[in-house]
């Protein structure tokens, strides 16, 4: 007999990666060079000076308290789907199918942002070295294959791919941040660097959107929950890996943009951030070290890219292999490669997503840049952020309404802090999204991102409900990993005269639960089985 090289059933295999590789899968997709070259020079720009650093620190918090949320759901309910069953457990099934299409379509935004800025990054390497410009579409197909390779591959071996560039991205920024403070302008490193003098400036609206850029500079550490099934320890790495993955883009963003005001001095930042635009980064360098130094600095930046696009080409599959595994979209999402257990059928469906998306924009004469990057990864990014508040109402719900080894801290303290901080950054972000997207007010573009983000809630519930009465066994599966709703035989009632022979079922047959049922919209009713590996 045959056998085939797909396996639909085992799941993906635990025990392949530690805390550390997922941390630094959470820190690629975050792409925190990226935002040091494109974000932060325009906000300097604008005269934020100290509170650049500071409010990068302060997202950092924030968005730690949604790690002890996150955490604890893991350690309950370790899923390749993540936010997607940790919602379903909270606020049900439809809420959870919503989560799962938001974040699909939120990195899949993100994801092709990148691709359109990774033509952009590219053009001064290959002026240097070619002496020609490169077209966008060249350096996107490259980028595509090499992402399309990698994502077949053993979780270990991308791990391992992206935990290499992750590295490197992270010593070169810590080489040009060094060089930046060991030779600061003028006198040397002087305490308004950091301090703010001028307190009027904490009065300004615009406080509240750089909070709000701050917070959503982070996204993409959150991804570190899809790999928990895949983790040493199930339960315990991809709760470790999303503190871990936190603290080092607070330290990245933190630590790199005090340099800069170092560098440029504090007087003068906002000046030289508005002459030297997204170079700044690069130019303060040059001031510094040896043209080779900013040369890799560049190459890193490219890096950095294609980084982020991989480590989200995991995260889209992992989703969609949750979502293929419970039968939610074709089952054949749910299978994995028995050789590697990886989830081949999902990889090659997303880089199959990928690659025809940048066809048809080469065939329609697009020609994308920064500011196409910057409308995707914002509109991508709010789609998250949404995703992150309905995880933490869930923690909150379900980790107290059931109780169990949590305690006040994990269990209370962290999900009210989170959903109130994230609520908070939320409503900032989407009355700033003008400035966001650098755009007046009444663009149309500034009303269709909300307006594409409640459509796909809208089209997530209606699917999930459509699920319901349609295939209600199926339905009921949703956010249990795959793993068999087990539906008790019921004894036919006895017979009575006024009932006909016809309306009785067959002794044994499988009485399969209505939505009303008591317990048949709770999944934690549903009895479901433990991730292998330790605790």
């Amino acid at each position: 007999m045959e056998i085939s090289e797909e396996d639909p059933s085992p799941g993906l295999a635990a025990g392949r990666v530690g805390a550390a590789s997922i941390a630094f899968l959470g820190l690629a997709a975050a792409a925190p060079i990226v935002t040091l070259v494109t974000v932060v020079p325009a906000v300097l720009a604008d005269g934020a000076g100290p509170l650049v650093p500071w409010s990068f620190a302060a997202a950092g918090l924030l968005l730690l308290l949604f790690c002890g949320a996150q955490s604890a759901m893991l350690r309950r309910y370790p899923s390749a789907g993540a936010a997607y069953s940790q919602v379903v457990k909270g606020l049900g099934r439809p809420a959870g199918m919503a989560a799962a299409w938001l974040a699909i379509a939120g990195y899949h935004a993100i994801q092709f942002g990148l691709y359109a800025l990774a033509g952009v990054t590219a053009a001064p390497l290959a002026q240097s070295f070619l002496g020609r410009s490169v077209p966008w579409w060249a350096v996107a197909a490259v980028c595509w294959a090499i992402v399309a390779l990698c994502g077949t591959m053993r979780i270990e071996v991308a791990a391992g791919v992206i935990g290499l560039f992750a590295v490197a991205q992270v010593a070169v920024l810590a080489g040009i941040g060094a060089a930046n403070v060991l030779q600061p302008f003028g006198d040397g490193v002087t305490a308004e660097s950091i301090r703010i003098t001028d307190w009027t400036v904490l009065d300004r609206p615009a406080i509240g959107l750089l909070l709000a850029v701050a917070a959503l500079a982070f996204a993409g550490f959150e991804t570190t929950a899809v790999y928990a099934e895949e983790g040493f320890q199930p339960r315990r790495s991809a709760g470790l890996g999303g503190y871990l993955a936190v603290l080092l883009i607070a330290l990245m963003l933190g630590g790199l943009s005090w340099s800069m005001l170092v560098a440029a001095g504090p007087d003068r930042t906002a000046v030289v951030a508005e002459v030297r635009g997204a170079d700044l980064l690069f130019d303060l360098a040059a001031d510094r070290l040896a043209p080779w130094a900013v040369t890799l600095g560049r190459f890193m930046l490219l890096a950095g890219v294609v980084a982020a696009v991989l480590a989200l080409h995991q995260v889209i599959t992992r989703y969609l292999f949750a979502l293929g595994r419970e039968r939610v979209l074709p089952a054949v999402l749910g299978n994995v490669r028995r050789r590697t257990a990886a989830p081949r059928a999902a990889s090659m469906t997303q880089s199959l997503i990928a690659g025809s998306t940048l066809a048809g924009a080469y065939l329609a004469g697009a020609d994308p840049g920064p500011r196409t990057a910057r409308w995707l990864i914002v509109g991508g990014v709010l789609s998250i952020l949404l995703v992150l508040l309905l995880v933490a109402v869930a923690a909150l719900l379900h980790l107290n309404r059931i109780p169990g080894p949590e305690r006040a801290w994990g269990r209370f303290v962290a999900p009210v802090l989170s959903t109130v901080s994230l609520g908070v950054v939320a409503v900032l972000a989407f009355r700033d999204l003008p400035a966001l997207l650098d755009m007046p007010a009444g663009y149309p573009l500034v009303r269709a991102i909300p307006g594409c983000l409640l459509g796909c809630v809208l089209l997530a519930v209606g699917h999930a409900l459509l699920l319901r009465a349609l295939r209600p066994v199926r339905y009921a599966g949703i956010g249990l990993a795959g793993a068999a709703v087990v539906i008790t035989p019921a004894s036919p009632p006895p017979p009575t005269p006024s009932t006909p022979p016809a309306a009785h079922a067959e002794p044994g047959a499988p009485r399969i639960p209505r939505q009303r049922d008591p317990g048949a919209h709770r999944p934690e009713r549903v009895t479901t089985r433990r991730s292998p590996g330790p605790e």
